[in-house]
């Protein structure tokens, strides 16, 4: 099947994007972004972009690589959805070439571009905005425009040392150090051309692939180009274990998936860490409950972004039913014992059962 078949929702008009824009200040433009990058180089640059330019680009892409995590269906939805909000046009790059160079789904490209269709699918059902989004299939764009890409390609190459293109390899999940092919090598020079290619204004990718981005940068210094792609990087879900910096699809108790049922879901998240507040009186260097408490950023990042409010249900006898308007509301709760794991968990569980209703009609659900 051709690629292209899955980008028919897509749309190119700019209008849309404008008249979205058009509603919101300067400054309420630049917020909405800024609440979606944990890191943005530069918020001086963004601001005057906006000034600037009535319709930014935004770049976003991924690999089509196996099952989707809910960061990938859900956190990229709304954040798509709040840079259309913000007036900017959004192209994800749909890496099915980047994914075989990764040797993913071992290398068989239809399977890889099944993989790729069957996620424009859930970004649907999740009510993704498409008519600012314009999906692009790197093996198709690329050989259409062959001319343009690879000696920009090239150039990169050659003004880089190995050294520094293998410390960016963590992008596709590999360390540094790992023996990596030929073709793994040379993916970062890909990854940092297609920013040029696809004439982004704004990369809003994970802090995951920040290496990268600052390569395209260090680019712009080399080539002495004056307008820079900003870098707004969003935050990375951590897994459900203690410690576990990021979620990971080779180990499915560490996140929620996307065509997960609604046991596994309470499942995973009655075995995720998220542990009480230590007893009174006591002091314990290692007593923050929060900062890497997967339950609490699930809320954080996906359910007070979805519903604006986290709803708690409970006994009488353990506090009643209590709805929560802000994080720093809940975390008051949370830290000083008043909300306890338990009725974390169960609530959190139902909040993300609601979310992921809309994928039982997928086929093999």
């Amino acid at each position: 099947m051709d690629p292209s078949a899955a980008t028919d929702a897509s749309s190119s008009a700019a209008g849309t994007e404008a008249m979205a824009g058009m509603s919101m200040s300067l400054d309420e433009r630049l917020d909405l972004l800024m609440s979606i990058g944990e890191e943005c180089i530069q918020e001086d640059e963004l601001r005057q972009l906006l000034q600037h330019k009535p319709v930014p680009v935004c770049y976003d892409g991924f690999e089509p690589s196996g099952r989707m995590h809910i960061a990938q269906g859900i956190v990229k939805t709304i954040n798509v959805n709040k840079m259309i909000r913000a007036g900017c046009k959004v192209k994800i790059w749909i890496a099915d070439w980047f994914a075989q160079l990764n040797n993913k789904m071992g290398g068989d490209l239809e399977k890889i571009q099944a993989v790729g269709r069957y996620m424009i699918e859930i970004w649907k059902a999740a009510g993704m905005n498409l008519d600012g989004v314009e999906f692009l299939w790197s093996s198709e764009e690329i050989n259409k425009r062959a001319s343009e890409y690879w000696p920009l390609v090239m150039d990169i190459a050659r003004r880089n040392k190995v050294k520094r293109i293998t410390r960016c390899c963590t992008i596709m999940g590999r360390a540094d150090s790992e023996d990596l092919t030929a073709a793994q090598i040379f993916y970062p020079c890909m990854q940092c051309a297609d920013i040029f290619f696809l004439k982004a204004d704004i990369c809003q990718l994970g802090m995951d692939q920040r290496k990268v981005n600052m390569l395209a940068r260090e680019y712009c210094d080399d080539i002495k180009r004056k307008n820079k792609p900003i870098i707004l990087s969003h935050h990375m879900l951590p897994g459900f274990k203690q410690g576990q910096e990021k979620m990971s699809k080779s180990d499915p108790t560490s996140a929620i998936f996307m065509e997960d049922d609604e046991a596994q879901v309470k499942l995973k998240i009655n075995q995720a860490f998220c542990p009480p507040p230590p007893p009174p009186n006591t002091v314990d260097e290692n007593s923050n409950i929060v900062d890497g408490n997967p339950c609490l950023e699930y809320i954080k990042y996906i359910v007070f972004p979805w519903f604006d409010k986290f709803e708690v249900v409970r006994r009488e006898r353990n506090g009643g039913n209590k709805t929560f308007l802000s994080m720093d509301e809940l975390i008051v709760d949370y830290t000083s014992g008043a909300l306890h794991p338990a009725d974390v968990k169960t609530s959190l569980a139902k909040a993300i059962n609601e979310i992921l209703k809309f994928v039982s009609f997928l086929p093999d659900k």
